[in-house]
């Protein structure tokens, strides 16, 4: 695949004339070098908007409004001239599909994380094969309209971790951030921080929209899909984050996800797409 983990040639995703929606697919080789390790790409933004789909692999994706995971079998959007920066987690294969300025009109303006539905997946497969320097065949165009309502439609998934500019607030999210299983209690935090717990709860909630334990546990998920991606065990991962037992940390995932770690990783794990 392109060396790009948004699946996409950077011409491509920088035009504003060519057909309206534009489908690329990529994977990378099973034996490069990249294979469970990261790459990361520094701060840039698109002309277009991108829908990316991961079919292994795993993307970690920072924008202004705070960070989000992308796994298997989910899909991200990102809006036009949207700040973003990518880590990529394992070797990568899935498609994107990339979308005209005035075709996103209707479609969500924030980043977010959503759910791919067979229809949607089944057309953007179909769609590579299409010609990328001529505008779209009336076939082609009724198809593509479907896949924007699929993308309009689609539900999200809650795997955002809001960050803050706020910059006591901010420290205290990256120290979290770096240390994934402490279990530092929030006076304790609020204390490093150099702030009373009431100011932290206050600054949780109205810079994040999450309370302390929300967002920690939101950061736990974030390690824990990004480190199963690059191969580590559920005894592993388990461990970091302080789990007595790999099976409390199994019931920890299945109740924020609805699956077992093994079965969302799955290919098969489709909840209805």
């Amino acid at each position: 695949m392109n060396d790009n983990p948004h699946f996409a040639d950077a011409d491509c995703s920088e035009w504003s004339a060519g057909p309206w929606l534009i489908a690329l697919g990529g994977r990378d080789a099973v034996g490069q070098e990249y294979r469970l390790g990261t790459r990361e790409y520094d701060w840039h933004q698109h002309v277009r908007g991108q829908l990316l789909c991961v079919e292994s692999g795993l993307l970690h994706v920072r924008t202004a409004r705070g960070d989000w995971v992308l796994p298997p079998q989910r899909a991200g959007w990102i809006p036009p001239a949207t700040e973003h920066r990518v880590q990529v987690c394992g070797a990568l294969s899935g498609w994107s599909l990339l979308l005209a300025p005035e075709a996103c009109n209707d479609l969500s303006n924030k980043p977010c994380v959503v759910g791919i539905s067979a229809v949607l997946q089944a057309l953007a497969l179909r769609a590579e094969g299409w010609d990328k320097h001529s505008a779209l065949t009336l076939e082609q165009d009724r198809m593509a309209q479907v896949m924007r309502d699929e993308i309009r439609l689609a539900p999200t998934e809650p795997l955002h971790l809001p960050m803050s500019s706020h910059p006591r607030l901010a420290g205290v999210l990256q120290a979290l951030l770096a240390q994934p299983g402490s279990e530092r209690s929030l006076e304790a935090w609020a204390e490093w921080g150099a702030m009373s717990p009431r100011t932290l709860r206050r600054l949780m909630i109205g810079e994040t929209g999450l309370s302390f334990a929300q967002w920690r546990q939101q950061a736990r998920l974030s390690y824990a899909l990004a480190k199963l991606a690059e191969g580590e065990t559920v005894l592993q991962i388990a461990e970091t984050l302080g789990y007595a037992s790999p099976s409390n940390f199994i019931a920890m995932f299945r109740k924020a996800f609805g699956d077992s770690p093994a079965r969302y990783f799955s290919a098969s794990a489709g909840k209805g797409r």
